[in-house]
């Protein structure tokens, strides 16, 4: 267990894009261990680079990732992933050819969650079990990204829109397990959503982000209640 006063993960001066494309510029924050965070904003802000950064998928242009005390922003993907970051990106990236057992087990590491437990957090992927990749519903297929993501035991889970398109009752089955993840299980969460009430409804934490800068940062409760704030400040130019 890291010092409480710690943070698990530190951002400073990050700026990254594709190639020589720049989308964000300065982004800095800091997140404690078992804490969880909102980044909300417009479609082509940055909210998706900045997870897909995080994680190694993009290009750095300077500034620093530390997690855990460790200098992370040049380590290539896997690497990020075996020091404990989950990453459910927003194409879900489902194995089509395999089952949705076998694609539970490819990303299988030792810890807490198991296959008995992602079962029991997600029922309708046990009755799916034997199910190939292809023959999900959307809802299905989304369940099973994070249930792969939580298969590899990470202490960080980065999420990208995962209820973007979904039905009504998977959406708030979705929130339920995401109330359940950082609540019960402690688990530090990064949320990018485009549905700003929901993303504020399930973390402790804000950040907006506008032109590939953090524009606001603060509590999510605080802006849950204060609709014209947060319009003005996603809407902000």
């Amino acid at each position: 267990m890291s010092n409480s006063n710690t943070p698990l993960l530190v951002v400073e001066n990050l700026n990254a894009g594709y190639a020589d494309t720049q989308v964000l510029e300065g982004i800095g924050f800091s997140l404690q261990e078992r804490d969880s965070l909102a980044i909300l904003g417009r479609n082509g802000v940055g909210k998706t680079t900045l997870l897909a950064t995080l994680m190694g998928h993009t290009t750095l242009k300077s500034g620093s990732i530390t997690y855990r005390g460790q200098r992370i922003e040049h380590l290539p993907v896997h690497a990020r992933s075996k020091l404990g970051i989950g990453y459910v990106p927003q194409t879900r990236d489902i194995f089509s050819s395999l089952s949705v057992e076998e694609n539970l087990l490819v990303a299988e590491r030792r810890g807490p969650w198991s296959l008995k437990r992602v079962y029991e957090l997600f029922p309708r992927l046990e009755e799916r079990r034997t199910n190939m990749g292809n023959q999900l519903s959307g809802g299905e297929q989304q369940m099973l990204a994070i249930a792969r993501a939580l298969m590899t035991n990470p202490e960080i889970l980065l999420l990208d829109e995962p209820m973007e398109g979904l039905a009504p009752v998977i959406v708030e089955m979705l929130l339920s397990v995401l109330r359940t993840l950082i609540v019960q299980e402690s688990l530090t969460v990064i949320l990018v959503e485009q549905s700003m009430k929901l993303a504020l409804g399930v973390t402790n934490n804000v950040m907006v982000l506008n032109r590939g800068m953090v524009s606001h940062q603060g509590r999510s409760e605080e802006l849950l209640w204060d609709s014209a704030r947060l319009a003005q400040l996603v809407m902000a130019h």
